[in-house]
């Protein structure tokens, strides 16, 4: 067998432009490369790693010229796990090229005037600014180029954090995030050493083996603190053992569960969840609001943030207070709660089932049960002409779908309806744009807001009011 050519470094390269998943964008001989670790303005010569017929992908090798945005990264994990692709990019040149994405979803997918598109909403804290995170164990840590070059025996190979780009298998340890503030990273720590040093066993994804599986850990600001455990199996000493350490070096926590996970994924929401300390939920509060938050809830993951984004939703609803209001794609109902005391009565809908659930407490709780409607469902399945007639035409429909935007069937049920105004939320322009390109003529885009609620990533959250046009 023959070996594999090398391929040749593009020498070179400028970067003009920010790409999907963060990637610089640039040009050699008339072809796009996508160069991940460059930012705009970077002179970069390209180690490729894939060529196609129409564009390359690649990584750095060699930093011809910086650019004058480019800066130090103030986490050592940077460019190792993946979490925080634009660290080493100003803060405002991030929010430009942030603004740059919508306003192209505008002019080239929705086919409409950019000049709607108003400045965006920084993120107050570009630190520390989550409130949940999940870390893996695993028994296979990852290896630095230097560790792998060493003669030096590595013993140790168990790690606590996230995975390596590219590589799902390898766990990248985190000694300290940036992303979640006190006490995420104490905890992790903790439980890392712990189980260390009683010779607990790290999972193994590849041969689907070893004890401690995941930890996620949720904050709120109200100083509320929830943990779950995921464990691959049943082992009541094991378990009793970490979680009564954690409850007496965290007396903080409000919330403490586990999980047993053996399924092949680390996907939990289908589990049962064990509550071992505590209450069952956490508090959280936007404004005038309170929201209980249970192991499986949806919820904004910026929560300073989230209050700057409801604000702006409630500025273009423009409500007078007798507004009959659709929330469709509701979660939690955390918008329609927001909304409620601005309107008449709001009518949500949601797939999942739990989360629904979660809704009616958070109404109730927030004496809000005779202003709020919610529905369990796929929006599709239940938002029809019918629907519409049983509950009243709306007068603002609020949308908030996932990143694959809102199904054409729904699309065509909002057109027959013709609410006089929708509020589009969205995390993907893209989608975003095609759905309201789908309206044509029927709708004026009015305005449309970005707002960043993952500074040092390429995720942008945009809003957008449409209103119907008159006949």
């Amino acid at each position: 067998m023959g070996r594999r050519r090398k391929r040749q470094p593009l020498l070179g390269v400028e970067i003009t432009g920010v790409a999907d998943k963060g990637k610089g964008i640039g040009r050699h001989n008339d072809l796009v490369v996508f160069v991940e670790g460059a930012v705009p303005g970077d002179v970069v010569n390209v180690r490729v790693r894939k060529k196609k017929s129409n564009y390359y992908e690649g990584l750095v090798g060699e930093l011809v010229k910086p650019s004058p945005d480019r800066i130090e990264a103030f986490c050592k994990h940077f460019g190792v796990c993946g979490g925080c692709k634009w660290q080493n990019l100003a803060y405002e040149t991030q929010l430009k090229h942030k603004t740059q994405v919508v306003h192209d979803a505008i002019q080239r997918i929705a086919k409409l005037d950019p000049s709607v598109l108003l400045p965006i909403v920084p993120a107050p804290f570009i630190q520390y600014y989550r409130n949940k995170l999940e870390y893996t164990f695993s028994n296979k840590r990852w290896l630095t180029e230097e560790e792998i070059k060493s003669d030096v025996e590595i013993t140790n190979r168990k790690a606590v954090g996230f995975h390596r780009p590219g590589g799902f298998n390898r766990i990248v340890d985190i000694e300290h995030c940036y992303l979640q503030g006190d006490p995420s990273n104490a905890i992790r720590d903790a439980v890392k050493n712990f189980a260390i040093e009683h010779g607990f066993d790290f999972y193994n994804i590849d041969n689907h083996v070893g004890y401690l599986r995941n930890i996620i850990i949720r904050t709120t600001t109200l100083d509320e603190v929830m943990v779950i455990l995921s464990l691959k199996y049943e082992d009541e000493e094991k378990q009793t053992m970490l979680l009564d350490y954690l409850k007496k070096e965290f007396p903080q926590i409000t919330s403490l569960y586990y999980v047993i996970n053996p399924k092949m994924n680390d996907f939990i929401l289908d589990l049962d969840m064990k509550l071992y300390h505590g209450r069952a939920f956490i508090k959280e509060r936007l404004k005038h609001v309170e929201f209980h938050i249970g192991p499986k809830s949806f919820f904004q993951t910026n929560t300073p943030q989230a209050v700057h984004l409801y604000d702006k939703i409630v500025e273009f609803a423009e409500f007078e207070g007798d507004e009959n209001v659709y929330d469709l794609y509701t979660g939690i109902g955390s918008i329609a709660c927001y909304v409620a005391e601005n309107c008449k009565h709001v009518v949500g809908i949601e797939e999942v089932a739990m989360a629904i659930e979660d809704a009616k407490v958070n109404a109730k709780h927030n004496q809000l049960e005779d202003k709020t409607t919610f529905y369990a469902g796929d929006v599709k399945d239940i938002l029809d002409p019918e629907f519409a007639e049983k509950h009243g035409k709306p007068d603002i429909i609020i949308t908030d779908p996932p990143r694959a935007g809102m199904h054409p069937k729904v699309l065509d049920t909002l057109s027959k309806i013709a609410a006089p105004k929708i509020v589009y939320v969205s995390c993907n322009p893209a989608t975003q744009a095609r759905d309201i390109a789908h309206f044509g003529d029927q709708y004026e885009l009015v305005k449309i807001q970005p707002v960043d609620m993952f500074p040092h990533t390429h995720h942008i959250e945009s809003i957008a009011l449409l209103k119907l046009k008159q006949s």
